[in-house]
């Protein structure tokens, strides 16, 4: 893809309603792209699409990123209403904040699913259209997916992703597919509202996570940028 961004390019977004998802949309929709958005939440979805003025070149898809049958349905309604697809953004996770020794296993099959399923999930869904287009797959990881924590099993999840990214892309290389993991630090989104409060020091906005994100996808044909980790400064692992 070219630095210079036609009304051309389609992207579609898991867990675009808030956060990071919601704020890579925005950036991409300002780029001149047309977005799709899926979320488990259709009024936050709906919230989300009000909040700009619910744009001709967006579009919102209530959906489970875990489940194949919405995945499929989700890339399907994309190219149905735009025509074409050149990049995914795996954005949807959340975390349990608890770890394997002490915590409540409830949470964790919904959190592995979501975290480590769904991005392979929308990949398998979007590969064929992704070809077509020579486009683009991003997949958001964090920096807990090259550090260990005691008992994290987040963070397990999240080894799992950038394993992901890099598989995915030594198999869709030569299809002209790239791949992006972006891995971000301590970042200030709904993330952490099960936490409780926010962590303490110097937090990342989503925004500027966004930027990184459309950053990547938007260099030049060709050049595929693969891992991209963004902390905020002060945060020492």
């Amino acid at each position: 893809m070219s630095e210079n961004k036609s009304g051309n390019q389609v992207a579609l977004i898991t867990g675009g309603g808030s956060g990071i998802g919601a704020a890579v949309a925005r950036r991409l929709l300002d780029a001149g792209y047309r977005v799709a958005v899926t979320g488990r939440g259709e009024e936050r979805l709906t919230a989300f699409a009000e909040e700009l003025g619910r744009p001709g070149e967006l579009l919102t898809i209530a959906g489970d990123t875990a489940v194949y049958d919405d995945v499929r349905s989700a890339v399907g309604a994309t190219l149905q209403e735009f025509g074409r697809l050149d990049a995914v953004v795996a954005n949807a996770g959340f975390a349990t904040h608890d770890t394997v020794a002490e915590g409540d296993p409830a949470g964790w099959t919904d959190m592995v699913l979501t975290n480590v399923l769904g991005p392979a999930l929308l990949i398998r869904a979007s590969v064929d259209a992704l070809k077509e287009t020579r486009g683009r797959i991003v997949l958001v990881g964090s920096v807990a997916g090259f550090v260990h924590t005691p008992g994290n099993i987040y963070g397990a999840t999240k080894w799992a992703v950038t394993g992901l990214a890099e598989n995915t892309r030594r198999q869709v290389t030569e299809w002209g597919v790239g791949v992006t993991l972006i891995a971000p630090g301590r970042t200030e989104t709904p993330f952490w509202d099960s936490y409780g409060s926010l962590p303490p020091g110097h937090l990342l906005t989503a925004d500027q996570i966004a930027d990184s994100v459309v950053w990547a996808m938007c260099r030049p044909a060709g050049v595929d940028v693969n891992t991209v980790v963004v902390r905020p400064v002060g945060q020492p692992v």
